[in-house]
This record gives structure tokens, sequence and C-alpha cells, in this order.
């Protein structure tokens, strides 16, 4: 399944994509929720009926805005460093990793739709995108193995890790660099685990303004997205929509020579095989 969050004619609701429709999900079975964490709540048996739903009552994706898919999970976490060639360019600016996973926060105010405007910070001219593949946890777990960690993925979208640089690296934690408002475009939808296959077998493309800047495949990665899910949840519990953005590869601004960061009017589009694109312009931080 493709599942959306979405918007029609002044109302908000979740369902899923069906060739060139939106099938509304609790609009065809009332016993399912409206909000894609309540569905990610209810687990396999919710997500099967989901699955079931055979519906009426469907509306032209065309007329319709796709919001972020996840609007109010519990965490948005991020790897850094975790493609080999981004950290062969992190190095020549004097970023260097350490040997285990390197995590970070970034916090869920953050969150942004597919096709929102992302905002240039008054407070920087550092703006800096990173298309990533984001995983959405689907059940409740702790203590995952990397050989069960497929069974609590619900699914996968696109993630332009926006980050504010300067913020950024000011400190060691990365979190008020990455988390600046709009700076977490997600979407343009879950596409369930079922459906994409093999997450370590998709490219992965960031265009700005139609300029090709990052070109790599998530079989690049240091740590699969598997062995994420087992580091994660040794430490604490992943709840059921919780989103892990799996890491971004080598062409960001900041490593360029001379750093090209973005500006206002330009547009990013971000885009991942068997899952979509999502595009967000960057705009002047409104007064």
């Amino acid at each position: 399944m493709k599942l959306v969050t979405y918007r029609h004619n002044g109302t908000t609701s979740i369902g899923k994509v069906e060739d060139d429709l939106i099938i509304d999900l609790p609009r065809n079975d009332p016993t399912l929720p409206d909000t894609m964490l309540a569905l990610l709540q209810g687990g396999p048996t919710m997500m099967a009926r989901a699955n079931a739903v055979r519906g009426d009552y469907a509306v032209p994706l065309s007329q319709s805005q796709l919001l972020a898919p996840l609007q109010n999970p519990s965490k948005f976490l991020a790897i850094g460093m975790n493609y080999r060639k981004h950290v062969e360019e992190a190095a020549k600016v004097g970023v260097h990793t350490p040997p285990a996973q390197v995590w970070f926060n970034k916090q869920v105010s953050c969150i942004n739709g597919p096709f929102g405007d992302v905002h240039l910070p008054k407070v920087s001219d550092k703006l800096d995108y990173e298309v990533e593949l984001c995983a959405v946890i689907g059940q409740r777990c702790r203590h995952v193995s990397r050989e069960e960690a497929p069974s609590v993925i619900a699914g996968y979208m696109v993630c332009n890790d926006v980050s504010v640089r300067d913020w950024q690296l000011a400190t060691q934690t990365m979190t008020i660099g990455k988390s600046f408002d709009t700076c977490g475009p997600t979407g343009p939808w879950i596409v369930t685990s079922d459906e994409l296959g093999d997450p370590h077998a998709l490219h992965l493309r960031m265009w700005v303004n139609g300029e090709l800047r990052q070109d790599d495949h998530t079989g690049s990665m240091i740590h699969d997205v598997y062995a994420q899910v087992a580091h994660l949840s040794t430490a604490f519990t992943l709840e059921p929509g919780d989103l892990l953005a799996t890491g971004t590869p080598s062409g960001v601004g900041v490593a360029m020579s001379p750093a090209n960061y973005l500006r206002e009017g330009d547009v990013m589009r971000a885009e991942i095989d068997r899952i979509g694109a999502i595009e967000n312009r960057v705009v002047a931080e409104p007064v």
C-alpha cells in the first residue's frame, strides 16, 4: 500500500493511493481511525483491514493536498555519516566519524509536508539539503535483533533532512541545527514494507533547481536499516510511527568547494526508487 495523510475540500483524513485515486480508509471502513499514527498503533491486524478496503469513497489524487504522512510521531531520529562517499567528503571539511552509529534528534515540530515550503532562517544563510530514506516503525519494540528488524518496520518514505549547518556544527548534539521549523519534509506517502521489497536496493537522488546534486544507492549504507533498528532498540523502546532517517549520500552543499548553500527561491527535489519524490521550495522565514 501507499498510505497518505491528505486534505480534500477542507477535511483531513488518511487513505491509500491506487492509480490516480485516494481511497479514503475511515469513510469506507468506519472501524478504521482517521490518523496515520492511530492506524499504525493498531498493528498488523488493522493494517490488514486497511489493505482489504475496497470502498466507494475515493477522491482524485490531483485534487488533494498531500500532507506529511505522520503528523505527530513520538520520535524523529536520524543517523549521521552513514554513506561511504559522504564520510569521505565530510572528512575534507574536518568532520570525522566515530566507529559507532551516530544518532541525533530532529524535533518533531520540524516535520513538513512533501510539497511544503522550507524556511530560510533569519539567523542563518547556511541552509543545506540531504535526501534520505526514512523508515517508519510499525510495532512497539525493544531489543530487536537485526534479523527481527524487518518485522517491526511498517514502511518507508522519502525524507529531506534539511540542515542549518552553522547551528548544527556549533554543538556536538546537532539537534538545534537539524530541527528548525519546516526542516523535515517527508512523504509523499508511506510505502508499506511488503510492497517496497528490499530497502537496500534503492536509487536515491537530490536535485536543486533541476541540477543533480546527490546520486547514490541505499546499498552503500555503512549501517543498514535493520542494523539501525537493532542498535536503537537496544537503548530504548521504539513506538509505532517513530521515524528513522537512515543517512544521506555525498553531494551536500556544505562539502562543495566553495560551499553551495540553498538560497531563497531554490527548489529541492528528493526522489527514491519505488517510493516517489518530494519537492520543496525555499522561502524567506515569515516575519
